[in-house]
């Protein structure tokens, strides 16, 4: 079996056999393996596709740090039980590293197209774009049908949600400082203007942050590589979400930010879709564009700060303001649609 199935299926992984694979199944009962390819898309390459003799699984292993996948189980569940949404369940965890010399996750593959696949992409048409995005703006809301009674992180050692220790709005404003101090220790690029403009964001939302609000489930990175959708007739619908290892309890707007980029530079539909279809379920509080384009700073830091590190994506030369500011002009779009 070795000889049909090995490979190397990321960097990640490395080089993995069917004999590893079937154990893995065999671990679960989950049948006899029939074919393995890895997983399209995903930025670390954790992920392969396993086909057995009793269905389809997405293997998931060599994990980034102790509890992720404890983390992504809980937060599955959660989805499971509290929402309409779907999210892998059941997700079965192997923590000895026997097999793989890494623990290991196996889950039901959702069914579905995986829009992070290139392919799939490419053969998008302008409606379906904004097809998408209506149908991902809807599946948000469902999604966060998922409520806890206050904000909170995932606690490995507990394996459930901690509330917060401060308020939610000093708790988000450290998460931002944190994430601009890791882009300063990342390269040079984040000058000392930078960090001014990020803190004249921050101080400009400050008030409408403190808006209460029911915390729901926060991916941080609700995007469409990260969900499977299914033609509807003329529309599309999506099918279930995952990869939910930097979730928490938190506010629902917070998942806008970085879909509203990426649809807000297709144009004024797509954007207009996406947010549209949420807030037909969910309205805006008070306070939402200030509010949205500290969220967008937000994740720009978070992706500003990796491609400085692995010195990938962005030119040389070019200073975070000049880049993101662009994108908070989107907030203020959105709040007018």
């Amino acid at each position: 079996m070795a000889d049909a199935f090995t490979r190397e299926y990321s960097q990640r992984l490395g080089v993995l056999t069917g004999d590893q694979f079937q154990a893995a199944l065999a671990r679960f009962g989950l049948g006899e393996l029939l074919a393995a390819s890895p997983a399209p898309g995903g930025l670390f390459g954790q992920n392969v596709f396993l086909t057995s003799s009793l269905g389809e699984y997405v293997l998931r292993g060599a994990p980034h740090y102790d509890g992720q996948f404890e983390k992504e189980r809980y937060f599955c569940r959660a989805i499971h039980e509290r929402s309409q949404a779907r999210a892998p369940w059941p997700f079965l965890i192997e923590k000895s590293p026997e097999i793989f010399g890494w623990s290991y996750a196996v889950m039901p593959l959702l069914p579905g197209v995986h829009l992070s696949d290139r392919e799939v992409q490419r053969s998008l048409t302008p409606e379906d774009r904004v097809g998408l995005a209506r149908a991902m703006g809807a599946y948000l809301a469902i999604i966060q049908q998922a409520t806890w009674d206050a904000p909170g992180e995932y606690a490995h050692d507990r394996d459930d949600l901690v509330p917060l220790s401060t308020t939610y709005a000093e708790w988000f404003v450290a998460r931002t400082n944190a994430w601009l101090a890791a882009c300063r220790a990342a390269s040079g690029a984040t000058a000392d203007a930078d960090v001014a403009w990020v803190e004249s964001v921050v101080a400009s939302a400050r008030e409408a942050l403190a808006v209460p609000f029911v915390p729901v489930l926060v991916h941080t990175d609700y995007a469409e590589g990260n969900v499977v959708a299914e033609r509807d007739g003329d529309g599309w619908t999506i099918g279930g979400v995952f990869d939910l290892g930097e979730a928490y309890a938190g506010d629902g707007e917070y998942d806008l930010a970085r879909l509203a980029c990426w649809y807000g530079r297709m144009g004024d539909d797509p954007l207009r879709a996406f947010c549209g279809a949420y807030a037909a379920t969910r309205p805006p509080r008070a306070g939402f564009a200030e509010r949205l384009a500290l969220y967008i700073v937000t994740d720009r830091l978070i992706l500003w700060e990796y491609g400085q590190r692995n010195r990938v994506w962005f030119t040389p030369g070019m200073a975070f303001r000049a880049w993101a500011e662009r994108f908070v002009e989107i907030a203020e779009r959105a709040a007018g649609l």
